[in-house]
């Protein structure tokens, strides 16, 4: 029978949990990572993780939600809906979302692993699941629903238009391919600029 622990164990092995989770889980995957390098830290049986979370994909999800919550803050308040000017405000999008995949292994991780996510949904408690829908992807999806029924944005299906901006996201992956390192900053800065110039209708 597993050993019970007291309220102050419980909380200092639940952060060593979510610790090690997300050094492993930005590090090896999902997959990849087992209950036994997980409980490793705390030095506890492997079987006593239950009593802490349901499963790994748990753990993962109670960091994703933390994670979507901060990056919300930053790339959607502060970033996407601090301005009314639309082209500003899709510019200072991408370069809070870039911002934080190149800080932030964990966003980086789940933005380069979707199928990551999806096993957790899958897995996980669905009504914790369900609160990954309110995530920035999500804000963003409605963000330019709106601005194109309102007639800012060009003649495109709004999901085209999402994954033009989503495309911009994926240039980090590549940056070593587009020659000089020291040209890379500019490189993105005008690709932006063109990016977002191009999506927002001309009020000329």
């Amino acid at each position: 029978m597993p050993p019970a622990f007291s309220s102050e164990e419980k909380a200092r092995i639940t952060q060593l949990l979510l610790k090690n989770g997300y050094e492993l889980f930005t590090r090896r995957g999902l997959r990849k990572t087992s209950l036994e390098e997980l409980v490793a830290p705390t030095g506890m049986a492997k079987s006593s993780f239950y009593q802490f979370f349901d499963s790994k994909e748990a753990l993962y999800l109670e960091l994703m939600l933390h994670e979507t919550g901060t990056i919300k803050k930053k790339v959607i308040e502060n970033a996407l809906h601090a301005t009314d000017d639309t082209r500003d405000a899709l510019r200072r999008f991408l370069r809070a979302t870039l911002d934080e995949l190149s800080t932030n292994p964990l966003w980086r991780r789940l933005m380069t692993h979707p199928e990551e996510m999806t096993a957790v949904a899958r897995k996980a408690d669905p009504q914790r699941a369900a609160a990954m829908s309110d995530n920035p992807a999500t804000a963003l999806i409605h963000y330019i629903t709106e601005k194109h029924r309102d007639g800012e944005l060009v003649d495109a299906d709004p999901d085209v238009i999402v994954g033009v901006l989503q495309t911009v996201l994926l240039v980090p992956l590549y940056a070593e391919r587009l020659g000089n390192p020291a040209d890379y900053p500019k490189i993105l800065d005008l690709l932006i600029d063109i990016i977002t110039a191009g999506l927002v209708q001309s009020r000329h």
